[in-house]
């Protein structure tokens, strides 16, 4: 049958374009008329047949040649509408997707702005650009009161047929503060009508000023702006944006949903339009979409999206399909002025927070671009290391320099996340998936060894951001969360955001159970303001981790999902799942030893899966993270362990072949096993104490056994205003974001496993290691941990600067902490600084002067 397919489809494109159009047309009108109720109710219009015929003839088989009344593009419209205008909202609820996101978004943000406001009769305004039939602003009441929230609210839309809908929607409704505008969106001006200056409600007419005029500013502009599928219909789409920019106030935000087709590669060299989480439509879907809605007067071209992109700044972006008719590609844009609101700061915006953001980033002292003088320039000249500016810093010179907006991370309500490149290699490597969902090191030992104050400035690898939590409970100065997996940083933005948004309830749900039914509806409504643009689209495109009635949960999600699944499989194969579930209720250590050693030890310790399985270098990498560096170590110190029985002496993978390493893999892995497994049996009862195994075996924690995070006091603690002030989230390599720190800042840098990652003796080693020193003040310290008991690299530690002490060590069947993952755990200590190059950064005196660059 498949090799009749070629026979019976024309090799004509347009052919094929034309038969795929008509099969889709089909389907289309075979979705609406499955969809539609054929009871037609009192003063509701037409039933649903009669609906969905008035849309298919107006769509499909009316000519759109206008009326003849020499209007332009009012006429064209009223080609369009006319016939369908009485059921326009009827038939456009499964085509227009992401309507109802928009508005939920733009209403997060302003409630968000809401909350920052001294007064709370503060007047707002908002205009909706081609509102048709008003069903966005009734559809918004779902967030919050549009006759109380909103001052005015203006329609705006060229389709008399439309705008009278729309006036018979507001008057059944009552809202007297909502006026509609038939007018062309390019004449439209707030003085016309704020000002009392003609009547709204009627076909107002507005004399379009001069361009080149001074904008009045009789009115402060309009908070809200949002066009839904008008964009794509407006043939000089140029200079209606153009006159959005002039019609949003300073502080206001505008908010975009339509239909779009693009090419990632039209995005290689734009840093400033949020993230391309599918944003990428083929060939064929580009040159599909764009003849299909041709025929409509709808344009999908690039151009659309990409001028609103360059007029204003990007807060939130997403792209998503409307599957249930084709696939058609959409987006929901969220944007503010591209001049940063000047109210956050001083006029001098956004030089001022560039600057600020900058000093934050690289621990520099903030000096105001405008306000310091030049004796002063120089002694700060004199008495700091010569200046070091982040990534973020210049990325926004580039954009500055060029008139173009800032990169999306600077027009974020908090600053906690820090410039990156996405379509970096180092970044997509990771393929839009994080490798820990939890984090694997004791936050109670952490707290026990660090002891962090008010004057810390602390900087930590973030895996899945449990520990820089644990580590924000100690209100340090600063935490710098470092991660190159972009992933894992998105985890931890979404914890802070819930800090800062959800009441308790939602955020046990979400990071204790690890599941929330409502999870999209919070992310919308309530989450959206405190997440960057491309923390914000993973989420939305990920939202199934939280919401999928077949999944498992956050828990199970990740790289680390894949242990936790043989785990589950081989209890259910192998008959012990009852005796996990008795193993997490048990209350004492001594009935926890009997169901273990008795029940489970002789199965899930078996030297058949640990050969088998476990030893295996792919899995190893892929379920537990243990890249092959690591392996080679704790191989090295199972042959040393080997050759000097009951004294484990100091070893490197260097003094072995890889043969002879290799050889010894099942059994050093399955040893391993032995000396993390039996102790945490012996020392912790997992269902009481243990969050971390208690999370492996059931998914979820419990309310009697979770993470310090997780506790009411600590969310008490931490959803306080400006509790993740001091947070910046760095997405590079550790020493990218050390390399840029002013010397001698950082008190504390908690590097987990990550030296051992390192090919042993390798110069890059000492490289970091000396960058760390430089970092670092004097007597700043280093927590690290370690798959094998002796390092190698603790040596290299010692030869640039620091003293070297080992606070615990896997001997004997020692625990070291509750997660016991680790053979060692070392505290470096820095006692002298290294000498450092004589190159200088040039200076702030020396570099791009601020004050010169115009957005």
């Amino acid at each position: 049958m498949a090799s009749l397919i070629p026979n019976i489809l024309p090799r004509d494109p347009h052919s094929q374009i034309f038969i795929v159009g008509a099969s889709l047309v089909v389907l289309i009108g075979f979705i609406f008329a499955s969809t539609f109720r054929f009871s037609k109710k009192v003063d509701e219009g037409p039933g649903g047949l009669a609906s969905f015929l008035r849309f298919f003839y107006a769509s499909f088989l009316k000519p759109h040649t206008g009326d003849g009344t020499g209007n332009g593009q009012q006429d064209a419209l009223e080609s369009f509408y006319k016939a369908q205008a009485g059921v326009y909202d009827a038939t456009r609820k499964r085509l227009l997707r992401g309507r109802e996101d928009m508005l939920g978004l733009v209403a997060a943000q302003l409630v968000h702005k809401a909350g920052n406001e001294r007064t709370q009769d503060t007047k707002r305004i908002w205009v909706d650009i081609g509102g048709g039939t008003g069903w966005n602003i009734e559809a918004m009441s779902g967030f919050v009161s549009v006759p109380e929230f909103f001052s005015s609210v203006y329609l705006v839309d060229f389709s008399p047929s439309l705008c009278e809908v729309a006036r018979k929607r507001f008057a059944r409704l009552g809202w007297t503060n909502v006026k509609v505008v038939c007018q062309d969106a390019r004449t439209f001006r707030l003085e016309d009508h704020e000002n009392g200056a003609s009547d709204a409600v009627g076909y107002a007419a507005s004399t379009n000023p001069s361009y080149f005029a001074e904008k009045t500013g009789s009115v402060g502009g309009a908070d809200l702006v949002t066009l839904s599928y008008s964009l794509s219909m407006i043939p000089d789409f140029y200079s209606v944006i153009d006159s959005l920019s002039a019609l949003l106030a300073p502080s206001g935000t505008i908010g975009v949903v339509d239909f779009y087709v693009q090419s990632i590669v039209d995005l290689s060299c734009r840093n400033y339009t949020g993230g391309a989480i599918n944003r990428h439509v083929n060939w064929f879907g580009r040159l599909f979409w764009r003849a299909w809605f041709d025929v409509d007067r709808v344009g999908l071209e690039a151009g659309r999206r990409d001028y609103l992109e360059y007029r204003f700044g990007t807060v939130l972006s997403a792209d998503s399909r409307n599957y249930l008719l084709g696939s058609i590609p959409y987006y929901v844009w969220l944007g503010c002025s591209k001049r940063p609101d000047a109210s956050l700061s001083t006029p001098n915006y956004p030089h001022e927070i560039v600057e600020r953001i900058d000093a934050a980033v690289t621990e520099s002292p903030y000096l105001s671009p405008i306000n310091h003088t030049q004796t002063l320039s120089r002694t700060v000249e004199r008495s700091t290391p010569p200046e070091i500016r982040s990534k973020a810093f210049d990325a926004a010179i580039i954009n500055l320099s060029a008139n173009l907006p800032l990169p999306s991370f600077f027009y974020q309500n908090h600053h906690w996340r820090i410039h990156y490149d996405d379509q970096l290699k180092k970044h997509t490597q990771f393929k839009h998936e994080y490798i820990y969902a939890f984090t694997w090191e004791d936050s109670r030992v952490d707290y026990r060894l660090l002891k962090l104050g008010p004057h810390d400035v602390v900087l930590a690898i973030t895996s899945a951001g449990d520990n820089i939590l644990s580590y924000a409970l100690s209100s340090p100065a600063r935490i710098h969360a470092v991660d190159l997996n972009p992933n894992q940083n998105h985890l931890l933005e979404l914890k802070v955001a819930a800090y800062s948004a959800l009441p308790y309830a939602d955020f046990w749900k979400l990071f204790g159970l690890g599941k929330h039914p409502n999870f999209r509806s919070l992310l919308i409504s309530r989450l959206s303001p405190h997440m960057s643009s491309r923390a914000f689209q993973y989420w939305l495109n990920n939202t199934d981790v939280f919401m999928s009635a077949r999944g498992k949960g956050l828990y199970e999600t990740g790289g680390s999902r894949h242990a936790i699944r043989i785990v589950r499989l081989l209890s259910t194969a192998l008959g012990f799942r009852g005796q996990i579930k008795r193993l997490l209720e048990a209350k004492t250590l001594n009935e926890q030893r009997e169901i273990w050693t008795k029940r489970i030890r002789p199965l899930i310790m078996s030297r058949v899966l640990s050969y088998l399985v476990v030893s295996q270098e792919k899995f190893l990498w892929a379920a537990l993270g243990v890249p092959h560096n690591q392996l080679a170590m704790l191989e090295a110190d199972h042959i040393a362990a080997e050759s000097i029985p009951g004294a484990p002496s100091p070893s490197s993978p260097l003094g072995h072949s890889e043969k002879e390493l290799n050889s010894s893999r099942g059994q050093a892995v399955w040893e391993y096993m032995v000396q993390t497994l039996d102790p945490v049996i012996e020392s912790s009862i997992i269902g009481e104490d243990n969050p971390y195994y208690l999370v492996c075996l059931q998914g979820a924690y419990s309310q009697r056994c979770h993470p310090d995070y997780l506790k009411p006091k600590s969310h008490q603690k931490l959803s306080r205003p400006g509790a993740f002030d001091g947070l910046r989230i760095h997405t590079d390599e550790i020493n990218e974001v050390v390399n840029r720190l002013t010397p001698g800042t950082l008190t504390v840098a908690v590097v987990m496993d990550s030296m051992d990652w390192f090919d042993p003796g390798a110069e890059a080693a000492n490289t970091q290691i000396s960058k760390l020193n430089r970092a670092l003040k004097l007597g700043g310290r280093v927590l690290l941990r370690s798959a094998a008991l002796t390092p190698w690299y603790i040596a290299a530690f010692e030869e640039h600067g620091f003293t070297s002490k080992r606070v615990g060590a896997r001997i004997g069947g020692a625990c070291i902490d509750r997660v016991n993952m680790y053979a060692s755990c070392y505290i470096l200590t820095k006692i002298e600084n290294l000498a450092q190059p004589t190159s200088r950064t040039p200076s702030r005196e020396n570099s791009v002067d601020l004050e010169t660059l115009e957005i």
